[in-house]
């Protein structure tokens, strides 16, 4: 096998799937779940890794229940840190490259409202955030070939997403409101897969290597995304969507207030074209309509 994907049933895990299988390389990758790979259990982690001897390993799994997180601090860690730093170390092991998922929730509130570039210091605010960071780190100190790529406000025709969500309660509601204070960018999945196909297509030289920014071009607040998705998908005469401030819609976890992430650097390095937000929202609500 030549890849090794985990968390092969979320979202990501989900649209590599669909293009590895569209491009006919399936028999080139094995999907593991996690059902099919507890990445928290390192010794199954390191048999599977042993087995196989994947050239690549694409660490999809994440806890991302970001108010729960708050409530499961040893849960989240076991994934998002622990996790990460078994397969880094099995990646090590047999000379892998591991290409792991980050966040933007590695960033906390730094007063900036300018993209946030890889040379920012992290500061999270919560318990999501920090288990995230704390699996980055782990990579990089296992000394594993790896490349880190944080993401932000992914959606897809796949599973669960604000996309999905605001649908929904489009089609029941007459009025909904959206927090308008916070800022980031929304990624759809696809786009984030197609991305990371074309960087493992490069060969990933050794001066390659490292942490790099992939989210879809431009940002918006929460506010500003659902209002988009109602008129696309028409949807307007239906349902009004109204801003809201934070402080009317408190959750267990504390936002950050702006995380949009400056893409530059992985554009420039792999030669990357990057959609912006609107075109692939476009694109996903397409996707959608065809999937139901």
């Amino acid at each position: 096998m030549e890849t090794l994907v985990t968390g092969a049933r979320g979202q990501l895990g989900r649209e590599l799937a669909y293009l590895i299988n569209k491009a006919g390389r399936s028999d080139e990758c094995l999907f593991a779940s996690s059902e099919q790979l507890d990445i928290t259990n390192p010794s199954a982690v390191l048999e599977t890794v042993q087995r196989m001897q994947p050239r690549v390993i694409i660490n999809c799994a994440a806890y991302t229940q970001v108010d729960q997180a708050e409530s499961e601090p040893e849960n989240a860690d076991a994934v998002n840190h622990r996790g990460a730093a078994h397969l880094a170390a099995a990646a090590k092991e047999v000379h892998s490259l591991l290409l792991h998922i980050s966040t933007d929730y590695v960033f906390g509130n730094s007063g900036s409202h300018m993209p946030i570039t890889e040379q920012t210091a992290p500061n999270p605010m919560g318990v999501y955030g920090r288990t995230k960071l704390a699996g980055e780190q782990a990579i990089r100190a296992s000394g594993c070939r790896h490349i880190i790529l944080r993401t932000s406000w992914l959606y897809s025709a796949y599973g669960s997403n604000f996309v999905k969500t605001m649908l929904r309660l489009m089609h029941g509601r007459p009025e909904i409101r959206v927090v308008n204070d916070q800022i980031g960018s929304p990624t759809y999945a696809r786009d984030l897969a197609a991305a990371i196909l074309q960087i493992l297509r490069s060969g990933v030289p050794d001066d390659k290597l490292g942490t790099y920014h992939y989210c879809n071009i431009g940002a918006c607040s929460w506010y500003d995304f659902a209002r988009t998705i109602c008129e696309y998908a028409g949807l307007s005469e239906k349902c009004r969507v109204l801003p809201c401030s934070s402080a009317e819609y408190p959750t267990k976890a504390t936002r950050p207030p702006f995380s949009a992430l400056d893409t530059t650097t992985l554009r420039h390095t792999f030669d990357l074209s990057i959609p912006c937000w609107q075109d692939s929202l476009r694109g996903m609500l397409s996707d959608l309509s065809e999937l139901s």
